[in-house]
């Protein structure tokens, strides 16, 4: 797009509040000649991310560990959406060499204007494990993958920003950073694991890091946005079946009824990052989330002090550079 005389590109963009009241899931924009690559895609929020953004007309790209769990959601997705332009990119974010891999096919891609950093562990081990790189499993999987696949793809979303004006990384927080600290001084839990404490320092993370990106990309006049989205309190047991992807137990059926009046399923859930995807105008440095906090409609919602904290954000990302071994200047 050329921009008229006198007016710039950043201009040039329609804003629309993330607040906006009227809006409806079942009527995204067309998403039409958008490329999105979510990881995680095959269960969970990233299967409905992906089917959402699907149904609105992007080119979806799967990018997950298991080839055959893939294959099962891009087979439901296609019953849902025959039209849909779905391509499958091996990716396990525990695995450093796997995310170059994947970074490698991703910057070939004729254009790539979101990517939603969905994949991780929801349920961690009980007792600590590393990943085959030498990191903390939920770290490396929830964190530091994400962080060297975004680092290493960057050029692919600078170029589409270019030419389409705007480009977005999407980062998945999560309610559990409210309930817990994050302990720099040992990020990797090597002194003392849980794996509650795990997950939610490693969902503490990964919101500073989606910020602390943010705040580097502008000040170095990027047109690549950064929006950190939470899901709210969602639940398989709530979650509309689907073979092969999503099929929840009697019993966690069962506890999803008794939850219902504080919690959602996940297909409600990934409403939070597909707005954060797909939101005209939508600025850099924005947290979404469900309009109750736990469920309903998203709309901008407030982080912790810890996760906007630049100093935070500063010293995750230099210990992130240190654990990944992947340098990200801007």
């Amino acid at each position: 797009m050329t921009a008229p005389l006198g007016r710039t590109r950043r201009q040039l963009r329609p804003r629309i509040p993330v607040t906006a009241p009227h809006w409806d899931p079942n009527r995204l924009p067309d998403q039409s000649g958008r490329t999105v690559v979510v990881t995680g895609a095959n269960a969970g929020l990233g299967f409905f991310t992906s089917a959402q953004l699907a149904a609105a007309g992007a080119h979806v790209v799967l990018a997950c560990r298991n080839a055959r769990r893939a294959d099962a959601a891009a087979h439901a997705i296609r019953l849902r959406t025959p039209s849909a332009r779905l391509d499958l990119i091996p990716l396990d974010t525990a695995d450093l060499g796997s995310v170059r891999e994947a970074a490698e096919r991703i910057r070939s891609l004729d254009r790539v204007d979101v990517l939603v950093a969905n994949a991780g562990i929801v349920h961690p081990p009980r007792h600590r494990q590393v990943s085959v790189d030498g990191n903390e499993l939920v770290l490396a999987t929830n964190l530091l993958g994400h962080f060297a696949l975004v680092a290493l793809t960057m050029p692919a979303l600078e170029r589409t920003a270019h030419e389409a004006v705007e480009a977005r990384v999407v980062t998945l927080g999560s309610l559990a950073s409210r309930l817990a600290s994050l302990r720099l001084d040992d990020l990797q839990l090597e002194r003392s694991y849980s794996g509650w404490q795990a997950y939610a320092q490693s969902k503490i993370a990964v919101q500073a890091f989606g910020f602390e990106l943010d705040r580097r990309l502008r000040a170095g006049g990027s047109e690549v946005r950064i929006v950190v989205a939470h899901p709210g309190y969602s639940i398989s047991g709530l979650t509309p079946r689907v073979p092969g992807v999503n099929e929840p137990t009697r019993g966690r059926r069962f506890a999803g009824v008794l939850q219902s009046a504080f919690a959602q399923g996940k297909d409600h859930g990934a409403w939070a990052p597909v707005r954060a995807a797909t939101e005209v105008g939508l600025g850099g440095g924005e947290y979404v989330g469900p309009r109750l906090l736990t469920r309903g409609a998203p709309a901008r919602a407030t982080p912790t002090a810890t996760s906007v904290d630049p100093a935070v954000g500063a010293r995750l990302w230099q210990l992130a550079e240190q654990y990944t071994g992947v340098p990200f200047a801007l």
